[in-house]
């Protein structure tokens, strides 16, 4: 038989739901406001540009790349239907996800400890830099948070029920297979949710439930495992780029790039763990059992669901990195939500032991994350992207019938002509001159384009007589003159208009009469 509940484990759900949905909608509101300040950036830019594609020429991409994302795409295409794609609108999804997974956390925190715990815990979550970051960006990373987390509600419902209802195990199934095909590193949290429940030692009814739960997950997903393989090498360039730096590890993955916050969390977070140890070692004491033993079908402890959640899937990537290269900090942005309770039980145990200590722990840690939520809301806060303001200075000195030049000798993610699909108003009147193939007739997700001299000998100058050139310049001398050779062979000097951005460099060139 399972053993009652303690009251604080909060059986009844209608308190921690109030509670859930006060977080949630404060998690939401802190991701949404200013989340339309940053400019968009590369990634961002591949989710939109594969968005706005007509639904034939999106199932045509996906066939050749991104097809890990294509759930994705899909949604936000219709998304965009209704509300545009402007920054705003493209992140607000996120940021109403962001709130789902800080509600999961709030109720898992309650059933599995007290509600003082989920209140900390959804102040925390709602506040954590990754989590907030993730918040206001255009990608499936706060979708996987929140599915990976009622993932784990559902987990725990079906534990603490003596015979789970087979709805219990389709919701399971339907959501790790719908996890998966929103972000495919859902899928290794059927090795979490097995650590979690080894150690419960539930009914073999459920373990069996879980079973066909997990196997028709699988079985839903192997197109996309296949697919995925296949496209592998599209994220080959990971393992060029170090993504193992020790900020990274410490800091980077859930806490911004802030030290005393990395710090502060981490020390929280040890405590959690050591408190929970030393609890489970007195009670095998006082039992006369073994450290590991746990009696049959006993709901794990909050520490026990948190801490696999945390670990194991980082744990996975990092090792197979050398041989497959598979990770980056954003990657595990779906663990983000443990980082949060287990910050949150190393509050409370400090609260245990001294009330004032607690608090001010409590209160450091929520202060040391502003700092990096603040900075996530600047104009420049996405990859040092500034096309928001490349567009805007087009708009204001264009005039109709002008040309544009862009630089293509950059990395795709920071092609200065991704400024004019991701804020089209300012090129309205211009001509894209070297313009090949629009990205909705490629099987990328990017336009196809002409140098200059190849558009020159398709007559794509001709009647042009000012032609505005963007270059990609990481420092205001660090140009590369792209094409300028080839406007000058066709009668354009420059002018002494040069407009430089913060990372764009914009001059006007006009023809000699």
């Amino acid at each position: 038989m399972l053993r009652p509940a303690p009251t604080d484990r909060a059986a009844s759900f209608t308190r921690p739901a109030a509670l859930a949905a006060l977080f949630g909608v404060l998690a939401t509101a802190l991701a949404a406001i200013g989340s339309g300040i940053p400019s968009l950036w590369g990634d961002e830019a591949t989710s939109i540009m594969s968005a706005e594609r007509p639904l034939p020429t999106l199932f045509r991409m996906l066939g050749h790349l991104d097809a890990v994302h294509g759930t994705y795409y899909l949604g936000l295409h219709f998304w965009g239907d209704l509300f545009g794609f402007s920054p705003f609108a493209v992140r607000l999804p996120s940021a109403i996800v962001v709130g789902l997974a800080t509600a999961a956390v709030v109720l898992l925190a309650a059933r599995l400890r007290n509600a003082r715990t989920a209140v900390i815990a959804g102040l925390v979550c709602a506040i954590l830099p990754r989590v907030t970051y993730m918040g206001e960006e255009a990608r499936s990373f706060a979708f996987s948070a929140a599915i990976v987390a009622w993932l784990t509600v559902l987990l725990v419902a079906a534990l603490d029920r003596e015979r789970p209802r087979a709805a219990w195990f389709v919701g399971y199934g339907a959501l790790l297979a719908l996890g998966t095909y929103v972000f495919l590193y859902t899928i290794l949290f059927v090795l979490v949710h097995g650590a979690i429940v080894a150690v419960c030692r539930p009914p073999r009814r459920t373990v069996r439930g879980l079973l066909f739960a997990v196997g028709g997950a699988v079985l839903a997903v192997a197109p996309l495992l296949v697919v995925a393989i296949g496209q592998h090498h599209q994220i080959s360039y990971l393992g060029a780029v170090q993504q193992l730096a020790p900020e990274t590890l410490f800091s980077g993955l859930w806490f911004g790039d802030s030290w005393p916050l990395g710090i502060a969390a981490w020390a929280l977070i040890v405590l959690a763990v050591a408190v929970a140890i030393r609890q489970r070692v007195l009670r095998a004491r006082a039992r006369g059992e073994r450290f590991l033993a746990l009696p049959e079908s006993s709901l794990p402890s909050l520490v026990g669901v948190a801490l696999p959640w945390l670990v194991i899937p980082p744990v996975i990537l990092i090792a197979v990195q050398s041989f497959v290269p598979d990770f980056t900090a954003r990657y595990v942005s779906f663990c983000a939500p443990a980082a949060a309770l287990l910050i949150a039980c190393g509050v409370d145990d400090i609260l245990r032991w001294r009330r004032w200590a607690g608090i001010v722990a409590g209160v450091l840690v929520l202060a040391l994350c502003v700092p990096a939520y603040v900075a996530d809301r600047t104009p420049y806060a996405k990859n040092q992207s500034d096309w928001a303001e490349v567009s805007a200075a087009i708009g204001a000195h264009a005039r109709p019938g002008d040309g544009v030049v862009f630089d293509e000798s950059t990395k795709p993610s920071k092609l200065p002509r991704l400024a004019e699909h991701t804020y089209p108003g300012g090129f309205r009147d211009t001509t894209d001159v070297t313009l090949h193939l629009p990205f909705a007739q490629t099987t990328t997700w990017r336009d196809s384009a002409y140098t200059v001299r190849q558009a020159a000998a398709l007559g794509r100058f001709d009647g042009v007589h000012r032609v505005w050139l963007i270059e990609y310049a990481s420092t205001p001398g660090a140009v590369d003159d792209y094409g300028v050779a080839d406007l000058t062979a066709l009668g354009f000097h420059e002018t002494t208009t040069r407009i430089a951005t913060h990372r764009e460099l914009i001059s006007l060139y006009e023809r000699t009469p």
